[in-house]
């Protein structure tokens, strides 16, 4: 059985972004997947000090929740990452854990995973494109294969606004992108 991972790149636990990577997490599991949601906001999270220990090692030299939080992509088989607008962009706590997965990249650990992306705003463009593009920027480094939320919709991925759980447009969405990753997912591990 495939297993998708979706991260919460929000550092709110029960918020907005949480919503439509359950409900993406809910289609994978719907289609035969096994998920499991991480949140970002209730781990400890340091930032990158560009040491370079991971390039002899292949580890990082930073002890916390980051190893483990690596460790659960490396064994899944599809990402669902999703992370509030901050300024056009990813939360400081999402762009930590991808400027602490270089030692994913050492030998691309990350290679042939199957990643879509989910972001929320506060109003409908509210620079959700751009951030879900950072984390497509993210998955292609790491040599992933991105998807969106398919037909008949086709967008960049799941995008909510406001308060997504009355966002049927984010729901709809966010549910559309998590069958797609998890079908593809699945195709890819037959």
């Amino acid at each position: 059985m495939v297993k998708i991972i979706g991260i919460v790149g929000s550092p709110r636990n029960n918020g907005n972004t949480e919503t439509l990577v359950t409900e993406a997490l809910q289609s994978a599991r719907a289609v035969g997947a096994e998920t499991e949601l991480v949140k970002l906001g209730s781990a400890e999270i340091e930032p990158c000090v560009a040491c370079d220990i991971c390039k002899a090692t292949g580890e990082c030299a930073i002890y916390d929740d980051v190893g483990g939080i690596l460790e659960k992509m490396v064994d899944s088989q599809g990402l669902i990452i999703g992370s509030p607008v901050y300024f056009g962009n990813v939360t400081s706590q999402l762009k930590m854990l991808m400027d602490r997965s270089r030692p994913l990249r050492m030998d691309f650990k990350l290679n042939n995973k199957v990643g879509g992306a989910i972001s929320t705003g506060g109003s409908r463009n509210g620079g959700q494109e751009t951030t879900i593009t950072a984390i497509h920027e993210f998955l292609l480094i790491q040599d992933a294969i991105i998807v969106g939320d398919g037909a008949p919709m086709a967008h960049y991925g799941g995008t909510g606004v406001g308060v997504t759980a009355e966002d049927e447009a984010g729901i709809q969405t966010s549910r559309n992108l998590g069958k797609r990753v998890a079908e593809l997912a699945i195709k890819l591990n037959e």
